[in-house]
């Protein structure tokens, strides 16, 4: 369950909700401080700020952050549906894992919410002398921190979801995930063995596509067991339900069968965290579909080849890092180099052969 967790948590950050949550807390808390803090600004400061200035600047930002957020969002709406009609829907995922945009978003985002409940408060006499004193400096601050963030949004939205940052993503994904396979073949675990045919079987309980192996949750129900598994499958591999999952050495036990399928993520869609053959099937769709009748960018295809070149040149370059364990209880396949290759070549095979007569 540890690291589910921490899967979770990982992703969690990687997504935008979490953050646009945080901001908006975080802007009604600095929105609210303003008052709760004017007890700290001696009563002999005294600041002439004239008549309505904190709500007119509030209200300017209200209305402009409003503006900007629903621009923001229409640019990465767009830059999404752009990158997945121009090169393939599995690169769409990375867009939205993109931090500089999340980061944007949320700032203004935040920035609007700090400016509604500063109004708000202001309506209400929530704020002494000192206290729209320092809601006048907080002002300043969040516009300060609104105009750099924009300036860095619109610099960024000049490549954002372009083909060229859309290779350059699926490349630095499927590079990470082979070379991080190619490392740890085994993902933890020992190197599969013959599985003896006393070895009973543990059917998968859901169907969809293997996303990650807890190795070390694995390890432990086997040690607590007495037991030995033989992993059938590895993140990336499509499973039905009722389908063999795993082989297990030892005593038929529902508690351990259970175990067992806990420890095997099975999610709807492919992910690149642990799938090191996701990226080539990514760079592959995209330099296939650019040589279709419909789009015939050969431009993109060289580019595309050139990505899974520098990709599969990595792959061959990295070697693993120590001898797999020899007193692990858990056995895991292995990624195949020819299974790589296959999957970066096979759709260019079927875009040059042309549709069938």
């Amino acid at each position: 369950m540890r690291a589910w967790w921490t899967m979770l948590i990982a992703r969690s950050t990687r997504r935008i909700g979490l953050r646009l949550v945080a901001f908006a807390l975080g802007a009604v808390a600095l929105a609210l401080l303003a008052g709760a803090a004017s007890s700290w600004v001696p009563s002999s400061v005294e600041v002439d700020l004239g008549q309505d200035s904190v709500q007119t600047l509030l209200e300017i930002l209200a209305t402009s952050m409003l503006a900007v957020t629903t621009f923001s969002l229409t640019a990465m709406i767009s830059a999404y549906a752009s990158a997945a009609a121009a090169s393939t829907p599995r690169a769409t995922q990375l867009l939205v894992e993109d931090q500089t945009s999340q980061r944007a978003l949320s700032t203004f985002l935040g920035a609007f919410v700090f400016s509604v409940v500063g109004i708000a408060a202001l309506s209400t006499e929530y704020y002494g002398e000192q206290g729209r004193v320092l809601m006048y400096a907080g002002t300043l601050l969040v516009i300060g921190i609104v105009v750099v963030t924009l300036l860095r949004w619109i610099h960024h939205l000049v490549t954002f979801g372009r083909m060229a940052d859309v290779l350059d993503r699926v490349e630095d994904a499927a590079r990470d995930a082979a070379c991080a396979a190619m490392r740890d073949p085994h993902l933890g675990a020992a190197a599969p063995v013959t599985v003896p045919h006393s070895a009973w079987t543990v059917h998968a309980a859901a169907t969809g596509i293997v996303t990650a192996l807890d190795v070390a949750a694995l390890e432990r129900a086997a040690a607590s067991h007495d037991a030995v598994i033989h992993l059938l499958l590895r993140p990336g591999a499509a499973v039905g339900r009722g389908e063999p999952l795993a082989r297990v050495e030892g005593a038929d036990q529902d508690a351990l069968a259970d175990a067992i399928r806990s420890a095997v993520l099975i999610e709807r869609h492919r992910t690149y965290e642990q799938d090191p053959r996701l990226g080539l099937v990514a760079l592959a769709e995209i330099g296939s579909r650019a040589l279709s009748p419909a789009v015939n960018d050969p431009g993109t295809a060289i580019e595309a080849l050139n990505a899974i070149h520098r990709t599969v040149a990595a792959i061959l370059e990295t070697a693993p890092d120590a001898a797999p364990p020899t007193e692990c209880r858990v056995h895991v396949p292995a990624v195949l180099f020819a299974d790589l290759l296959e999957d970066a070549l096979r759709p260019w095979r079927a875009t040059a052969r042309g549709p069938s007569r």
